[in-house]
This record gives C-alpha cells, structure tokens and sequence, in this order.
C-alpha cells in the first residue's frame, strides 16, 4: 500500500504512521524526521532548512523534494510506504504526480485546533536518540528521562504555543487544499480523531480494511 496521512501538525500522523508501517510491513517515511536530521548533522539542506523550521514555517518544496527523492530510492520503498508530512503543498503534490509516483489513498485525520494546541503542549523528544513522548498519551516511564538512552527530554520549539498556533495558520492556508486535491482523485479518506491511540489506529484500520 502506498498512503499519504494528512492532518494539522499534531494530529498524530507519525503515530499512526509507524504503528500502520509495522502492520503493513512497509516503511513510514517522515519528511520531518529526515529534515531534523540534516539539521542535527549540520549538512548544507538541514542549515537551509533549519530557520524555517524554528519559526514553524514551512520547508521550501525544492528542499523537501531533493529530500524525498532521496529516500525513495533505497530498497525499503518497493513494495509501498507511507508517507508522513509529505506533500505539505499543492506543488508537492502535483511534484509527486509528475515524478511518477502512485499513492493508494490519501487519509486525513480530522482535529480541531484548540486540541492541538492543547495537544502538542505535552510533546517531549529526546535529543540524543530521536526518541517521541507525550506527557499524557505517550508519557515515558521515568518522567523526563528517555526510555531508549536514559537522556533528559526537551520541548521542540516548533511545540511552543505560539508557534503552534502559526503552524496551524500555515497549515489551513498551505497544506488543507490538498484535501480537495486528493477528493477530487477519489483517492481521499477521512477518519475522526479519537481519545486515544489505539482508537485512532482502530478506525484508520477499519477505514482501509487492515485487519
């Protein structure tokens, strides 16, 4: 299967990403994570993309596409994927289209703002291992502490509210009419946010007929 999860930035995307990777047996490729990476290992798209990325604005397309490309070419990617933070735009989209790439389906998981908000104020990472919590759902067993490493967890900036709050705007203006992109395709799925995880992966499950 080849998905596309879209959702605002917080929805749960790479959640449901990994859990819906492992069931699938195919890879989830989060354009954020690889970007974070460049960033951390100091290459010239990770400095490129790093001012953008503080301020809770959108990575340039030229950028995220070299990125991708890049990815969908190792192995892994033969027999489908899913796809997490990418397309973020209409140019992406239609960026995919051109290269020949085929998508199954594009599922959106559907929240409200202010839940995001709330939301992503509990979001914790581990600097050293990559590592993803939250402080409600998700929290780590050691509060603060990363299960993986042992190293203290941090707040992204990109998870400070205000800067939330501008994802969110870049969000509605920048990333929502690829709803209608992919409905126009036929190729749009749309599942409600649930209270928890599993209810989540639940429904998106049923959505696509995964058992």
């Amino acid at each position: 299967m080849k998905l596309i999860l879209l959702g605002a930035p917080g929805a749960g995307k790479g959640t449901q990403a990994e859990i819906l990777a492992q069931k699938l047996g195919v890879p989830s490729i989060s354009t954020g994570n690889i970007l974070r990476a460049a960033v951390k290992n100091g290459t010239p798209v990770g400095l490129l993309a790093k001012s953008f990325m503080d301020a809770g604005a959108l990575v340039p397309d030229d950028v995220t596409i070299g990125v991708f490309k890049e990815r969908m070419e190792d192995p892994d990617c033969r027999n489908g994927y899913i796809l997490d933070g990418m397309p973020r735009t209409l140019p992406q989209a239609r960026a995919l289209d051109e290269n020949g790439i085929e998508i199954d389906c594009a599922l959106s998981i559907e929240i409200s703002d202010q839940e995001i908000i709330d939301r992503m104020g509990g979001r914790r990472f581990c600097p050293e291992c990559g590592a993803t919590y939250h402080i409600v759902s998700a929290p780590p067993k050691e509060e603060g502490v990363c299960d993986r490493c042992g190293k203290p967890l941090e707040i992204r900036r990109d998870d400070e509210p205000e800067t939330v709050k501008n994802r969110l705007k870049v969000y509605h203006a920048e990333t929502e009419p690829l709803l209608g992109h992919y409905a126009e395709r036929k190729k749009l799925l749309t599942v409600d946010n649930q209270p928890t995880i599993e209810a989540t992966t639940r429904v998106i499950c049923e959505t696509l007929g995964i058992k």
